[in-house]
């Protein structure tokens, strides 16, 4: 008989992710997301605030 006997599999281990280092463009394009999210979201609470 084998050593492995039904039962449930162990999942292997994932990857560790690399530390990726960011440049002066993916710094200014993280701080320009941030700002349009911002805007956004500005602009769905006033017209929420509109409505009631």
């Amino acid at each position: 008989m084998s050593g492995r006997q039904g039962g449930k599999a162990k999942p292997l281990k994932a990857p560790k992710k690399q530390i990726k280092e960011l440049d002066d463009d993916d710094l200014a394009f993280q701080k320009k997301q941030k700002e349009e999210a911002a805007i956004k979201k500005a602009a769905a609470d006033a017209l929420r605030a509109k409505k009631k």
